[in-house]
């Protein structure tokens, strides 16, 4: 009890408060830590992910230090704050990649500061505790969580200058809620984009963009939601791809790579973003092509056959299974000639000419496939199901060196 004798006794502390209270608080951060992390969660979900989440540790240590920082300054008020400074900065900055407002954050901020307020207050009563000496630390603690709130906004207004975005970051947090689908309520999402001043559209076309080749926002249209700044940067565009936005979107995205998705209700965007993000995928590996800017629209069949890369794999051995002790080339020649059966039922002379080789060839392959098949060629529906494996290994050979 020396320690509270000297915080009740002592006439003005070196400093704002008596440093020796910095003594009774350094025991008290752990579970006071641990309380402010319920309180937060508690009051913001939204934060719920990153305190439970695999970043937790970072995030939780990110919370120690300001604590920590805190008393330090009661013990040496001359302490150096520059740690405690950079990671406010940086979740800051945090929320703004995130696409949310700093009120979140600056809500986190007040709850904490009135956990330890609360804390203090018990503290208070157990070292009976002079009232000027709560009535400083109350004072020191506000300031501390203004500058803190201070420093935060820093780092934010930092990195929205960085994504060339206005303070004010409704719209790309109304994309982020659009494309987790039905599990936002339609009236929390129509109230969000009103204060964004976005009407939702009906339907919207979900575009995928390969990161390092983004395009300048100003040259997109008003209307256009965006997120670039995240690994796989998207937009989003109201309705349709008529001949006019997609002209547009053409003359913004020049230089970019890029892929169109396929335009659906509001609600299944995250399925528009997907099919665009596999095309550009596909695109990327030479397995499509179309340009720079691919369309899902124009690549529907490669889309959904290679969708699953290691259940062709799968289909392939099921169905491709009677080839599979032939050499490479022999296999070859083969699957190109039962795929051009297939898809023409043509005579071996029509096939010779698609080929590219003699007539008898053709009947000489055909007998061998014949006999390797058997009843697979005869039953429709594993004649399908061949014709599926054999489109989507020649989909596959296309984004192959000398494919």
């Amino acid at each position: 009890m020396a320690v509270a004798r000297q915080l009740t006794e002592r006439g003005e502390p070196m400093g704002p408060m008596p440093r020796e209270l910095a003594m009774i608080m350094r025991p008290e951060l752990p579970g006071l830590l641990k309380e402010m992390a319920s309180e937060i969660v508690a009051a913001i979900p939204e934060y719920k992910p990153l305190m439970e989440g695999p970043n937790a540790r970072v995030i939780r240590l990110g919370i120690e230090q300001n604590i920590a920082a805190f008393v330090d300054q009661i013990a040496v008020p001359t302490a150096t704050t520059v740690l405690r400074d950079d990671i406010c900065r940086r979740f800051g900055r945090f929320e703004a990649y995130e696409g949310r407002s700093l009120d979140m954050l600056q809500e986190a901020y007040r709850i904490g500061c009135q956990t330890a307020l609360r804390r203090a207050r018990t503290l208070g009563k157990r070292y009976n505790l002079s009232a000027t000496v709560m009535l400083s630390f109350a004072d020191a603690l506000f300031a501390y969580m203004g500058d803190l709130a201070a420093l935060s906004r820093e780092g934010y207004l930092q990195a929205m200058a960085e994504l060339g975005e206005e303070p004010d970051n409704r719209r790309r947090q109304l994309l982020r809620r659009i494309l987790t689908g039905s599990s936002v309520a339609r009236n929390a999402l129509v109230e969000l984009a009103e204060h964004a001043a976005w009407p939702l559209p009906a339907e919207v076309t979900m575009v995928a963009v390969e990161a390092g080749t983004l395009p300048p926002t100003g040259l997109l249209d008003k209307d256009v939601l965006l997120d670039l700044a995240v690994p796989e940067p998207h937009l989003l565009v109201p309705g349709p791809l008529t001949a006019e936005r997609r002209a547009a979107l053409d003359r913004a995205l020049e230089g970019c790579r890029a892929a169109y998705g396929l335009t659906t209700p509001l609600a299944e965007a995250a399925d528009s973003l997907r099919w665009a993000r596999h095309a550009l995928a596909l695109a990327s590996a030479g397995i499509v092509d179309g340009g720079p800017v691919v369309s899902c629209e124009d690549h529907l069949l490669p889309l959904w056959l290679l969708r699953d890369p290691a259940l062709v794999a799968q289909l392939a051995k099921k169905y491709l299974g009677p080839l599979a002790a032939l050499t490479p080339a022999q296999r070859g020649r083969l699957v190109d000639t039962l795929l051009t059966w297939l898809t023409t039922r043509g005579t071996a002379a029509e096939m010779a000419r698609l080929l590219g080789v003699h007539p008898q060839t053709v009947r000489y392959r055909m007998r061998i496939l014949d006999r390797a098949f058997g009843q697979q060629l005869a039953d429709s529906d594993d004649r399908f199901a061949t014709e599926v494996a054999l489109r989507a290994l020649a989909a596959q050979r296309r984004g192959q060196p000398g494919g």
